[in-house]
């Protein structure tokens, strides 16, 4: 038999084993104080400690530890309303009290209920038979002020009465299988319904107002983005269908090259930068150099390109103009200029075909400047470098800040020499009028280059005897010798049409002659290269075999 001995508010028992030799004794009202501990001269005896009716320990001599034999609750997160000795101060209370308490009648309380779901209902509810629906249980709790729950499960109506204690909502509920699971509806004062339904309301009418100031907010900085950034977001398109050139502010085009930070390429005029437009679109900034030339050039070349379209000339987007600044913004072309693969090692080598059409393409670009506009336009500085090549390596004619425009009269003669050595026409030296033959002369110097792959005036373009001669002459030479496949780019490994490169070398020398008046209009060089007609073998050019002698002594 267990010995029971009250200490304070804990209940002591003590355990004797079956096996038990010998005892040991409590006096009635004996407590254990400090260190104390009740055990058997062998370690035969246990003693219990119930605390707080929760959980029964038992104390073990072997293992000098006490030892949880019985617990509870089980579940060890579950909150009871009993708790710490029967404090119940902890618990909850109503913010308001039911209106059926306020008034003391149930015929005119306007109580309601609040459902609760997923909750483990108390076992000590009433069981109310008479009630055999849902709305006659609800009348039944409503019909007493004193009831303070009910719930509507399997059929079968149960209320609570007074407290409702130790009520757990579950994480998860299954009305099937968990027979303590179940609805609640917990009696709630009219007030306090409509005080929540008060501050729902309140909460939703607060966050559509906060959620209406965002997007309004949004929207306002939307339109201010809008159209700040309209006023620099041109694309190509809408230049093609202005019919004119865009006027950019100097901070768009300086945001759109990033500061002016990659630089594409650098000219006696000035630099030009890569640029992105707001919508992606790829541009080729020129920024000018020099105060008057700068003037002079930018005027030429935003007058020469505004209202000309054509395939084969670079098209002016737009440009920027201030007193420290002159800007020319142009579409950006991938592959670059033409020099870069003619005279570089690094960049892609053109095959012959490519280098044909790029030699046609051009000579359809200047035959629209001469012949096809209002005013007849002489580029004056033709040379690869201003021949840009876009994706699909069509060639652009660009950089007309040195072109001139003519009546068809050709009555003003220009006296300042325009262009680069070794490409400029006799006449710019000798003082003659200038026409449109100068831009084919500059044409003719540039096929030859197109050809060998190398400058006209470089040494190894010479021959692989003791002389080295000038690379035009020697053009002019072997076609009287019919030695064409010796002038080609050697990199191309002889995958050549020898008719289209007779044909060009032809067109070459009789663009290069001395006399304007022996040179070909632009417009017959385009009639030539499509085949449409033919030329007879070029005379030599008499300056340029002097000009060849000199440059072999």
């Amino acid at each position: 038999m267990p010995l029971f001995l009250t200490l304070s508010r804990f209940l002591l028992f003590l355990y004797i084993l079956k096996d038990c030799a010998a005892r040991d004794t409590i006096a009635p009202g004996q407590a254990l104080v400090g260190s104390d501990k009740l055990v058997s001269s062998n370690g035969k005896y246990a003693l219990g400690l119930l605390y707080s009716r929760q959980a029964t320990f038992m104390w073990l001599e072997s293992s000098e530890n006490w030892l949880m034999s019985y617990g509870q609750p089980k579940a060890q997160c579950d909150v009871y309303a009993d708790w710490e000795l029967d404090d119940r101060t902890g618990g909850c209370m109503r913010n308001s009290p039911l209106d059926c308490e306020s008034h003391k009648s149930t015929e005119i309380s306007t109580d309601k209920f609040y459902s609760m779901q997923c909750v483990r209902l108390r076992h000590n509810a009433y069981n109310i038979e008479a009630a055999t629906s849902s709305d006659k249980c609800k009348s039944v709790c409503l019909s007493n002020c004193s009831c303070t729950a009910y719930s509507w499960r399997n059929g079968g109506c149960l209320v609570w009465y007074d407290e409702l204690l130790s009520v757990k909502q579950q994480q998860q509920c299954n009305d099937v299988t968990d027979t303590s699971g179940g609805t609640l509806f917990l009696s709630l004062s009219a007030k306090e319904e409509l005080s929540q339904k008060s501050s729902a309301r309140m909460r939703i009418a607060i966050s559509l107002a906060v959620s209406f100031a965002i997007l309004s907010l949004a929207l306002v900085l939307l339109m201010i983005w809008w159209n700040k950034r309209k006023r620099y977001r041109f694309t190509l398109e809408t230049a093609q269908g202005g019919g004119g050139i865009i006027p950019f502010r100097y901070t768009d085009l300086q945001h759109a090259t990033r500061n002016f930070t990659e630089k594409l390429g650098e000219g006696g005029f000035g630099s030009v930068f890569k640029g992105v437009l707001a919508d992606s679109t790829t541009i080729a900034v020129k920024r000018l150099a020099g105060a008057y030339q700068r003037e002079k050039q930018f005027r030429a070349e935003v007058s020469s390109i505004e209202l000309i379209q054509h395939i084969n000339l670079i098209r002016l987007i737009g440009f920027c103009s201030r007193s420290d600044s002159k800007l020319l913004v142009y579409e950006y072309m991938p592959h670059r200029s033409l020099d870069i693969h003619l005279f570089s090692g690094d960049a892609e080598i053109l095959n012959w075909n490519t280098r044909y059409q790029v030699a046609l393409g051009i000579a359809r670009g200047l035959a629209y400047l001469h012949e096809s506009c209002r005013d007849c336009i002489i580029h004056c500085d033709v040379k690869p470098q201003n021949i840009l090549l876009d994706e699909s390596f069509i060639p652009k004619i660009a950089d007309f800040g040195m072109a001139k425009f003519l009546g068809r009269e050709f009555s003003r003669a220009l006296t300042t020499i325009r262009g680069t050595i070794g490409y400029l026409a006799p006449e710019w030296i000798s003082g003659g009028a200038i026409t449109p033959k100068v831009d084919v002369y500059s044409y003719g110097m540039l096929l030859l280059e197109i050809v060998s792959g190398r400058k006209n005036t470089h040494r190894e373009c010479t021959t692989t005897s003791d002389d080295d001669t000038y690379f035009p002459v020697q053009v002019a030479s072997n076609l009287l010798l019919g030695d064409i496949g010796s002038l080609v780019d050697h990199k191309l490994h002889g995958d050549v049409n020898l008719n289209e490169a007779e044909r060009v070398c032809k067109v070459a020398c009789w663009c290069i002659q001395d006399n304007e008046l022996n040179r070909p209009t632009m417009g017959e060089v385009v009639q030539v290269l499509e085949g449409l007609i033919e030329l007879d073998i070029p005379p030599m050019p008499r300056l340029l075999q002097a000009i060849g002698g000199s440059h072999s002594a």
